[in-house]
């Protein structure tokens, strides 16, 4: 199978990059290799998710394009989930087979997706392998945390609550944002992508199949590398996978582990294993002191690259199989938006009030207890409204009991209440 060819090559692309012949030559075999020169051009995707195009969200090194699904119902200060195509693939195809806008209208959550193209990329792939895009503050990777800054703006969105993923190119891609703003993102899912600046010493072609073997220890230095000044918590990270993936192959899902997991300063062995959805997907999680889940892979059984879905209307399913690399199977993207803490379906999300010999007595997670007024953030931390009491990380994960007596005073009363 011949390669696509390069698009601009016979003048300057917009970026006004001009790239020697070899390197137009490798960035044809890595779309090739991520299984992007299809005999054919996409079929036609259902163009049922309507997307606004945001034209102005700042510089814009990387010459991407901004997208952005608003749910009809949008809660105030609601989270931020970006989504990251694949190669050969664009905005509106990502929108309509993943199932991210039907997540977005259920759990209240605005979706950016960005878009790259032929100009950047001869088969509409992200730059993850390119410096000049995979490091902070240039290029395609600005280009994205500027569509955050915009989204937070000009939609009151939470900067506390941003997340990331992607699919093939787009999941690598999930991988640069956590490395180089990891101030800027919570947590990220990468699917079939790969960890972080593998191609520092190797190629593209390489790192894909058959894959790069670090130590966890060097693979997290890698991320360091990339902010060597930042000192705050790294962001969580769910890995995704198709156990039969040749393009992208599985070792990468470890390689992924191994670099998340030193950065977290955990084992490599998973604190807990299940089985979930309809074809007994693997899960293997990562617990952090505090119980939370640092690090998560996922493989998925049967299936090769792609994004997994499971069409149809149960609370679980998600997603079309409407164009190349959407595999019927598990509705990952449900599961990614629980991972992020955005399921509004799981039952440990909610709060429960009660009271007795004059106090009432609250449970829920500190995101909640926030919600509600009964706590306060600051620095990334909750604390009760008025005894002041740390009760750990502002998110959906940590929950206390709070007990209010006086009215307006709350304190932390997780071993009883009143």
């Amino acid at each position: 199978m011949s390669p696509p060819p390069f698009a601009g090559a016979a003048g300057a692309p917009p970026r006004a990059r001009v790239l020697p012949r070899f390197l137009t030559r490798l960035l044809a075999v890595v779309a090739v290799v991520l299984g992007t020169a299809l005999a054919g051009p996409l079929p036609a995707a259902r163009a049922s998710v309507t997307l606004t195009q945001v034209s102005d969200f700042g510089s814009n090194p990387g010459a991407l394009t901004m997208y952005v699904y608003r749910p009809a119902s949008l809660p105030a200060h609601p989270p931020v989930v970006v989504a990251l195509h694949g190669c050969t693939q664009n905005a509106q195809v990502y929108a309509d087979n993943s199932g991210l806008p039907q997540l977005a209208d259920r759990d209240g959550f605005l979706l950016v997706l960005a878009q790259t193209g032929s100009a950047n990329n001869a088969s509409q792939c992200f730059n993850w392998f390119q410096t000049t895009d995979n490091r902070r503050g240039q290029g395609e990777a600005l280009s994205i945390r500027q569509m955050v800054s915009q989204a937070v703006t000009a939609y009151g969105a939470d900067p506390q609550r941003v997340y990331v993923t992607g699919l093939s190119a787009g999941g690598a891609m999930t991988a640069v944002m956590l490395a180089t703003y990891p101030d800027v993102f919570s947590a990220g899912a990468v699917v079939a992508g790969l960890p972080y600046d593998c191609t520092r010493d190797n190629s593209p072609y390489t790192c894909m199949n058959p894959g790069v073997d670090l130590s966890p220890d060097a693979w997290a230095q890698r991320v360091r590398d990339a902010y060597p000044s930042y000192t705050g918590p790294w962001p969580r990270t769910a890995v995704w996978y198709g156990d039969q993936d040749t393009t992208v192959v599985p070792r990468n899902a470890t390689e992924l582990r191994d670099q998340w997991t030193a950065l977290h300063g955990l084992s490599q062995t998973p604190s807990r294993t299940a089985t979930i959805g309809p074809d007994a997907t693997r899960q293997d999680q990562y617990l952090a002191a505090d119980g939370t889940v640092a690090v998560e892979v996922d493989r998925v059984p049967g299936i090769g690259h792609g994004t997994p879905v499971d069409p149809g209307t149960g609370t679980q399913q998600c997603g079309s199989t409407g164009a190349p690399y959407f595999a019927a199977s598990i509705c990952s993207s449900y599961w990614i938006a629980r991972f992020f803490g955005l399921d509004t379906t799981d039952s440990g999300g909610g709060g429960t009030g009660g009271g007795g010999s004059g106090a009432a007595c609250w449970t829920a997670s500190n995101y909640a207890q926030v919600q509600a007024g009964r706590a306060t953030t600051s620095g990334g931390y909750t604390y009760a409204k008025g005894s002041q009491q740390n009760m750990g990380l502002y998110n959906t994960f940590v929950t206390h009991t709070l007990k209010e007596s006086p009215t307006g005073y709350y304190t932390i009363a997780d071993s009883g209440c009143p």
